[in-house]
């Protein structure tokens, strides 16, 4: 990993090579670096955007809807779509792209609104009702919502931000940052606070309560923490690529690999049921990218690419009914799956695809079948 700055950045690995190609580099500004966010910490999204639909408000407001897209085939738009989260119910959706923008359902994925502005998006999260929503950029900052998705405000500094997680309430958060820290706050984002210690974190988990924390770097190992203050080191050294939670923090998963240019970009399934003190390998090598727990722990989720074994950036959905003990195939698509959330009881499921012309597909069956939406 030559540069760090652009391949370096480990969360968006798999989905690289697509920006690059079309981008012809890793910034947008042409120069290598960057491009910047503008504006400062705690001011609202203003701006104006061409999008069909609507438009945002003038400089200095906050950002409106811009447009509903239907589902895939009426008004569908194709995206490197790099993360997803969702309600409680499965009904409230928040999905983001790479370079694009923050796009929401109220109707479990069937249509998707546009909104917020346009960045380097890498993560969302969620509170339990969907009302709170969470994105963090790289290279940029924090955006909270408080209805739905509708508005967005920015919060926190300028990071190279990888992952955001929330209570059930949406008052206690966890962001992480690429060769940074990690970042706590227990009034919805308002304000934040330094924590642990440097490294490239890759992804973060909470408990409903927010008081367990689980992080992963790609190039080290797992960390618990039960306040965000004192963090303790678990697992073996990996390349972990995402962590998820059960509802009180005692049943974690964790998953390696998914990263083309690590040398073998393969990886297995961890499971803990003891919040992390003690990890169990389960599953088969592949080349994972995201987990998804449902509330007790029972009901999982995880997705790869293809990087592992095949060479190529198509893998495939896994889903378990037995806190990983055993794995299923699904029968969605063999894709360059980047990310998966799930409702609580675990039967609404949401997978997004991070090839630069991907899509959104949806289960309502804890994954036996699937819908391509967006």
């Amino acid at each position: 990993m030559a540069n760090r700055v652009c391949s370096g950045f480990m969360k968006l690995a798999v989905v690289f090579a697509f920006i690059v190609t079309v981008a012809g580099g890793c910034s947008s500004d042409g120069d290598g670096t960057p491009p910047s966010s503008g504006g400062s910490g705690g001011s609202s999204i203003g701006g104006t955007s061409t999008a069909a639909g609507g438009n945002t408000s003038a400089s200095g407001g906050t950002t409106g809807s811009l447009g509903t897209i239907g589902a895939a085939g009426n008004g569908s738009a194709a995206q490197a779509w790099m993360s997803v989260a969702s309600s409680s119910d499965g009904t409230k959706l928040v999905a983001v792209t790479y370079h694009g923008y923050i796009y929401t359902s109220v109707d479990s994925g069937a249509t998707w609104t546009r909104r917020g502005p346009l960045q380097r998006w890498t993560s969302v999260a969620s509170s339990l009702d969907g009302t709170k929503f969470f994105a963090v950029t790289y290279g940029g900052y924090i955006y909270k919502s408080v209805d739905s998705g509708a508005t967005w405000n920015q919060t926190a500094t300028q990071q190279n931000w990888t992952s955001v997680a929330a209570s059930s309430d949406g008052t206690r958060l966890a962001a992480v940052v690429y060769g940074g820290y990690i970042y706590t706050s227990t009034d919805s984002g308002a304000t934040w606070s330094q924590s642990g210690f440097q490294q490239n974190w890759d992804s973060v988990a909470l408990s409903s309560d927010g008081t367990n924390f689980v992080a992963v770097t790609y190039d080290s190992y797992l960390y618990t923490s039960g306040s965000g203050w004192i963090w303790t080191q678990t697992g073996t050294q990996q390349a972990w690529t995402s962590v998820a939670s059960s509802s009180d923090g005692t049943k974690l998963l964790a998953v390696s690999g998914g990263y083309p240019y690590i040398n073998p970009a393969c990886g297995y399934i961890y499971t803990s049921v003891d919040s992390g003190a003690t990890w169990t390998q389960t599953g088969t090598q592949q080349a994972w990218t995201s987990v998804a727990s449902s509330s007790d722990g029972t009901k999982l989720v995880a997705v790869a690419n293809g990087a592992c074994l095949s060479g190529s950036y198509d893998g495939y959905i896994y889903t378990s009914t037995d806190s990983g003990a055993t794995w299923t195939q699904a029968t969605a698509p063999r894709l360059n799956w980047v990310s998966v959330a799930s409702s609580s009881d675990g039967m609404k499921l949401v997978a997004v695809d991070g090839d630069y012309e991907g899509h959104i597909y949806t289960s309502v069956d804890s994954g036996a079948t699937w819908t391509q939406r967006l």
